[in-house]
């Protein structure tokens, strides 16, 4: 590999969303992203451009005059010395594969602490982003992923010297261009070589331990939302892992859900897909590992044999929200975090569950909210975050008695483009509900991050104090919205929430029960650490002749902050009225198969299925 291109003396600090960062590590982050801009462009290089961030690293790309576009790939600096010499070994490893399908390796560099990979840019966009612009892909373009995906399965297994497992195969690893259909896998910082074959006997370049026995696994884990179980529970590399990032991934762009785990009760053949390609993948996702390698062998057989799976062409059916969705058309800058609670009904009745440590996403993907669930309650919760990526303002309370799930809800979306994929996210959001079998209640809020109030403070010991600048904001409803008390869903109407620890001062809940009495919608959240605070709301007063009511409310609450003593987070939702939504419980969805004109069926012939 070459080490020739001169770049010196910049690294990048780990980023949150800019808007929930303190101000300083606000600023350091811009301020390394501008330098690294600027040492690009001092390199020759034009239209640079931020890509994107992963555990290890963060992605720019650029062009250069005479090679093109780039992308460049650094380490973070805040990682420790052993994940940072990940980047290497990642160059290495995409040093040993040359294929149309995955952009080529240019050179790696070590600079000081820094290091940086250069790489040949993939075009298109990545399939996470579209699949959010989307919903579920267009089956043609479902067809060339799934067909170029068994390809390169066929070439990481049987074309190298040896077997290859990228490792981490999910959307956003994957690059397409909807005009020419091209598919680009990249990030194979999960990439080993494979210990055994796909048959699971050793691969004698692997080796063997002491006696005979196996050598300790290889694999590093992938994206917790897309591998299968093999790959979770560390046994050796093999590449049946990748079979199951590939399949974990096309079902969530057929779905348009962001994970694997409701394919117990949304499978693939509740879906509207050809029945050959559904039962292919519901095979491949089957938790028998003998269906699962059957399932996996005819899905590259099918697609690198035979004949492209070609979907007959069909109008899109219509799409009805199955709760309210309000659309407003585009106005200020929405960053929107999910913010949920309740969340420990989710987790009774189930098992500990053991994972791998050590691996830096496993704190990152697992276990902080996902911990102790079964796989159709940890559907639902990232369902939730999938609403969160849209951009919204509102809130969701979810009510499961022994009949189905009651669902009060507030969503408003703020980009009329987006109305079709954020459908189709709360479409299956509620199907995913009604599915979850206990009793109990869940809350999620959506909240702007530019909103969000900071307060910092030398010591845990000292109180924070607000600027006098800072004021808690909300909007304000140009005409009265009518109200009914016996209608509205209050800040406390389900007590105190199990699974929040901050215990706020008296006089903050105070003033908190007098705003309840006000008609308005919203949250507000109080998030305390050792020497910051973060202060998130969404507001709309709904009532405006309480105007001044309503903001002598809030600055009774700001005023009091000075008073917390406590850290934690407590968070307090009022929906605008009750319009319950009421759906009754079921096992699992019934199947639904794509089923073209007689004239489709005829003209495709054995071409249709995978």
């Amino acid at each position: 590999m070459k080490d020739t291109a001169p770049l010196h003396h910049f690294y990048i600090a780990e980023e949150q969303s800019i808007y929930l960062l303190k101000h300083d590590d606000a600023q350091k982050l811009k301020q390394w992203l501008r330098l690294c801009e600027k040492q690009l462009a001092r390199l020759g290089y034009r239209q640079i451009r931020f890509v994107g961030k992963g555990v290890y690293g963060f992605v720019f790309a650029g062009r250069h005059p005479t090679e093109g576009e780039q992308v460049f790939k650094f380490s973070r600096i805040t990682l420790p010395v052993h994940l940072q010499a990940r980047l290497e070994e990642e160059a290495w490893m995409l040093d040993q594969v040359s294929h149309p399908n995955i952009p080529r390796l240019i050179r790696y560099q070590q600079l000081k602490l820094q290091g940086i990979m250069v790489m040949s840019l993939a075009p298109g966009r990545d399939l996470a982003q579209l699949a959010l612009r989307c919903g579920p892909l267009p089956l043609t373009w479902l067809a060339a992923i799934a067909r170029q995906l068994a390809e390169l399965l066929r070439y990481l297994r049987q074309d190298l010297s040896r077997p290859i497992v990228h490792g981490d195969i999910k959307p956003s690893n994957l690059v397409f261009d909807p005009l020419s259909q091209t598919l680009s896998l990249i990030d194979w910082g999960s990439a080993v070589f494979a210990q055994q074959d796909a048959d699971g006997e050793p691969i004698a370049a692997t080796g063997l331990g002491v006696g005979g026995e196996p050598l300790h696994s290889n694999a590093r884990m992938g994206d917790l939302y897309f591998i299968g179980a093999d790959q979770l529970a560390g046994r050796p590399s093999s590449p049946r892992f990748d079979e199951q990032g590939v399949a974990g991934t096309l079902y969530a762009l057929a779905s348009g859900l962001p994970s694997r785990f409701g394919r117990s009760v949304l499978p693939a053949a509740s879906l509207g897909l050809p029945k050959a390609f559904a039962d292919t993948l519901d095979a491949m996702l089957s938790d028998d590992p003998k269906v699962q390698r059957q399932g996996g062998d005819h899905f590259i057989r099918r697609l690198t044999q035979g004949p492209a799976w070609q979907p007959p062409v069909m109008a899109e059916p219509s799409l009805t929200p199955t709760l309210p969705v309000w659309v407003h058309q585009f106005g200020q800058g929405i960053d929107t975090v999910a913010y949920s609670s309740r969340k420990s009904f989710l987790q009774q009745h189930q098992g500990d569950a053991p994972l791998p440590s050590g691996d830096i996403q496993i704190d990152r993907y697992y276990r902080d909210y996902l911990m102790g669930m079964g796989d159709v309650e940890k559907a639902f919760v990232t369902a939730v975050g999938r609403l969160g990526e849209f951009p919204i303002l509102g809130g969701l309370a979810l009510h499961w008695h022994g009949a189905g799930v009651a669902i009060d809800s507030s969503l408003n979306l703020f980009d009329p483009t987006l109305k079709a994929p954020f459908t189709h996210a709360v479409n299956n959001l509620v199907k995913l509900a009604q599915t979850i079998p206990h009793q109990g209640v869940f809350k999620a809020c959506f909240f702007n991050a530019r909103d969000t109030l900071h307060l910092e403070r030398e010591t845990p010991q000292q109180g924070f104090v607000p600027s006098q600048e800072q004021r808690i904001r909300f909007d304000l409803s140009d005409v009265p919205e009518l109200e009914d008390k016996t209608r509205l869903h209050s800040y406390f109407e389900d007590g105190q929430d199990p699974d929040e620890n901050l215990r706020l001062p008296e006089g903050i809940m105070t003033a908190l029960a007098e705003l309840n009495t006000i008609h308005h919608t919203g949250c507000i959240i109080f998030e305390v650490l050792p020497t910051h605070m973060k202060l998130h709301s969404y507001l709309r007063l709904l009532d405006p002749e309480r105007e001044a009511e309503f903001r002598d409310c809030l600055g009774r609450i700001l005023a009091q902050v000075p008073q917390i003593r406590d850290q934690g987070i407590s968070g307090f939702m009022k929906l605008p009225y009750k319009n319950t939504r009421h759906f009754v419980h079921r096992q699992r969805h019934p199947d639904h198969y794509l089923m073209p004109p007689r004239r489709s069926l005829e003209s495709a012939g054995s071409g249709r299925g995978v």
